[in-house]
């Protein structure tokens, strides 16, 4: 059965663009013209992933993102925004959205990053098949639910920073690049935008190592980061 994919956008034109491209695909597409009209579609469950446009009548994309998070739902969305800079991207990130496309955009790309956000979500963890859960010293994530917890305390994390520390849970004891990490996390090179890494790396930081005596994430100099198995 194919996936379906809900287009929330306001510029016509543009929305039945993307849904001739996707439909070219093999994807099912649903439309949606406003803020409210894409928070009530998302929420009836049909969908397996939204392209999201920032800008939209009623509700803004941002709202409609931060209402879906707040209720729960995991659905992963692509923001579709004019604004292309670090802040802003981290902005949107910080909200809960997967991934974030500047407008105008190549199909192309945004094809792949489609394609890549759905894989991720549909496979599980090397080493995990048939395992809900992953356990390294006394950090847990279940997959299926995607909660984390350390020490029995009970970790929020946002999509991106799940699938960061999914990945360097992956491959633990390795070392990665900035650039493997952009490649793998995020599904394509921001070519000159490796400090995403960082700001994100700070992120997981703060939430999962900060007030414990051992660091689960360690930084190789010269290279990036790794995650180390505890002694």
């Amino acid at each position: 059965m194919s996936e379906k994919i809900l287009v929330v956008e306001d510029e016509s034109g543009i929305a039945r663009i993307l849904q001739l491209e996707l439909e070219h695909e093999g994807y099912e597409v649903g439309l949606a013209f406003d803020g409210k009209q894409g928070y009530e579609m998302i929420n009836s469950g049909e969908y397996q992933l939204v392209l999201l446009d920032v800008m939209l009548p009623k509700m803004s994309g941002i709202e409609v993102l931060r209402q879906v998070r707040q209720s729960g739902n995991l659905i992963p969305i692509i923001l579709l925004t004019a604004r292309d800079t670090v802040p802003d991207k981290v902005s949107g990130f910080e909200h809960g959205a997967n991934d974030y496309i500047t407008k105008p955009f190549a199909v192309e790309e945004l094809l792949a990053r489609v394609r890549n956000i759905l894989r991720i979500f549909q496979q599980k963890p090397k080493d995990q098949e048939g395992s809900d859960v992953i356990t390294l010293g006394d950090l847990t994530i279940e997959l299926r639910t995607r909660k984390v917890t350390r020490k029995d305390n009970i970790i929020e994390l946002t999509p991106r920073e799940y699938e960061l520390l999914v990945y360097l849970i992956e491959n633990v004891n390795q070392e990665k690049s900035r650039e493997e990490i952009l490649s793998e996390v995020w599904g394509y090179d921001f070519i000159g935008e490796t400090n995403l890494v960082d700001v994100y790396i700070r992120y997981l930081r703060q939430k999962l190592d900060k007030g414990y005596r051992y660091k689960l994430i360690h930084t190789v100099r010269g290279v990036g980061y790794m995650i180390k198995e505890p002694d």
